[in-house]
């Protein structure tokens, strides 16, 4: 059964802009640690961002100053603000939620509900 749906994934140009979305079927964006992953061909997952019962958020390096994860109460929903992208920013982003509301020390293995994905593409 599908718990998270994610929307917004598409292609921009190098610089552009792109926004995901992630809504929640079951549970309140408000009460787990929420996070942001993507994996490109060939590559491992990787964590992007992450968004807590508190607000705080936490970021890749590689995406720092780029991206901003938030969260929408009323829509039950967990965003991905993507600007200034770049051609490596390719990958499929999942959106996954975590048992607990607080994300600190936590590994995508610890992430109990996953959406299918949608894809990213950047091209140069």
């Amino acid at each position: 059964q599908v718990q998270l749906r994610e929307s917004g994934g598409g292609s921009a140009q190098a610089g552009g802009s792109l926004r995901l979305s992630c809504e929640l079927l079951e549970y309140s964006v408000k009460n787990h640690c929420m996070g942001w992953f993507r994996q490109s061909s060939g590559e491992e997952r990787e964590e992007v961002a992450t968004i807590d019962a508190l607000g705080r958020t936490a970021y890749a390096d590689s995406v720092k100053g780029r991206f901003t994860i938030s969260r929408d109460g009323s829509e039950n929903s967990v965003n991905l603000e993507m600007n200034s992208l770049e051609p490596d920013d390719t990958a499929m982003y999942y959106c996954a939620r975590h048992p607990r509301p607080y994300c600190y020390n936590s590994k995508s293995a610890d992430f109990v509900d996953w959406g299918r994905g949608t894809q990213v593409t950047v091209s140069s």
